[in-house]
């Protein structure tokens, strides 16, 4: 006899199926994602997450002569520490599975993996995809408009606010121009191609105010986003409750490339940084055309040694790594890093907090994956996180521009 299809059933099969995978599932190409680790279950927050942070060290020394013995001694001026508070921001994801193809699914766990592996692993790299870009450009857009033409119902994004893993697979995207300072929204539309040769996106109706300078966001995202790497870096107002314009060791380092960046001027950007204190291994995330212009550097720099063999020689690489003044230098290609950008980071000052990283899971409901849907004959899935990108050191990180 058939089983019976219902949520139930769904749900015992998808944690039967995935409950062990899933962590496994998160796409390789979402690097920050998996190099900041999300807060351990002692730290996860209801509202606030809070943590001292020291901006100013202690002065009250007293010094002393070599004639002197018994001296008065000076007052105590305290360090200066004050408490970053930080909440985490909802994402949800939404898919839908139809009657038939949860019917046709039902009969085992095999049957249920091959109906639903296409639908989940896309519902996680679309979500993942979705947090990377926001731990890079959240509170800034996705890019900014160059040539508007409501002509052809196109805009042009320039070199250096281009990262085509941004706007791949974007066709049918909702997004929002608003102006360049976010106060006036020019209206939205939805992506239906892109043109990754001339950096060009086509939208199914323009808003006619767009004009040049405008910023591109995710339909629904401005004001609603946590801070990302190019905010936190570049912030020289509040942010996390402190005033960057007030303590030095709460601002970001930026470097300007001038060119195409190079191994030295790497360095010169991490000396910023150590300046105000980084001693510590950094990774230093680029877009893939600086990627290859560091390759094309290391290898005219590079020197062989006694191992060098001329029978066979193998080039290329995966990371980069060498070693600077303030330890090593990982240095990483992503896609969703902007043409004319580059991000010294200190990774371990920094942790994603919230009240959950992503999951399948309902709160409050554990177990249950799938709900009905009143009004279709559909069952509905949903990926779920509640979390924010936290630095408690942004003095150590540096936000390299002006890269071509």
């Amino acid at each position: 006899m058939a089983a019976a299809n219902t949520a139930a059933t769904l749900n015992g099969l998808f944690k039967e199926v995935y409950a062990k995978k899933l962590e496994n599932l998160v796409p390789d190409g979402v690097k920050l994602l998996k190099e900041i680790p999300f807060a351990t279950q002692d730290q996860k927050t209801g509202k606030n997450y809070n943590q001292p942070v020291i901006l100013g060290q202690e002065h009250g020394v007293t010094f002393a002569a070599s004639n002197e013995d018994a001296v008065a001694l000076q007052p105590a001026v305290a360090g200066q520490i004050e408490n970053a508070a930080v909440q985490g921001n909802m994402l949800v994801l939404r898919s839908v599975m139809g009657y038939k193809s949860a019917a046709a699914s039902i009969g085992s766990a095999q049957a249920f993996e091959q109906a639903t592996k296409f639908l989940v692993g896309n519902m996680l790299r679309s979500v993942t995809k979705k947090l990377e870009i926001e731990m890079l450009y959240g509170q800034v857009g996705y890019a900014v408009v160059a040539l508007p033409s409501t002509v052809t119902n196109s805009f042009a994004i320039p070199d250096a606010e281009w990262a085509p893993g941004i706007w791949a697979g974007s066709e049918k995207m909702p997004i929002e121009i608003r102006s360049a300072d976010g106060s006036v929204s020019r209206g939205t539309c939805s992506v239906t191609k892109v043109d990754f040769s001339t950096k060009t996106i086509s939208v199914d109706a323009l808003p006619g105010t767009v004009v040049g300078g405008d910023v591109v966001w995710h339909k629904g995202a401005y004001g609603k986003e946590f801070a990302g790497i190019h905010k936190i870096i570049s912030n020289s107002g509040v942010l996390f409750g402190i005033d960057a314009s007030q303590y030095s060791l709460f601002r970001g380092n930026e470097y300007a490339a001038g060119g195409a960046l190079s191994f030295a001027k790497i360095q010169e950007a991490i000396a910023k940084a150590v300046e105000k204190g980084l001693d510590n291994d950094v990774m230093v995330m680029v877009n893939p055309f600086t990627w290859s212009d560091l390759l094309t550097d290391q290898a005219a720099l590079r020197m062989y040694d006694s191992s060098y063999s001329s029978a066979k020689t193998e080039v290329g690489s995966k990371d980069l790594v060498f070693h600077g003044q303030n330890g090593s230098i990982k240095i990483v290609p992503s896609i969703y890093v902007k043409q004319g950008y580059a991000y010294v980071l200190s990774t371990e000052d920094m942790v994603r907090i919230g009240s959950s990283d992503v999951t399948f899971k309902r709160p409050g409901k554990e177990g249950e994956f799938f709900l009905d849907l009143p009004e279709m004959t559909a069952y509905e899935l949903r990926l779920f996180c509640d979390q924010a990108l936290f630095c408690s050191a942004p003095a150590k990180n540096v936000l390299i521009s002006g890269i071509a």
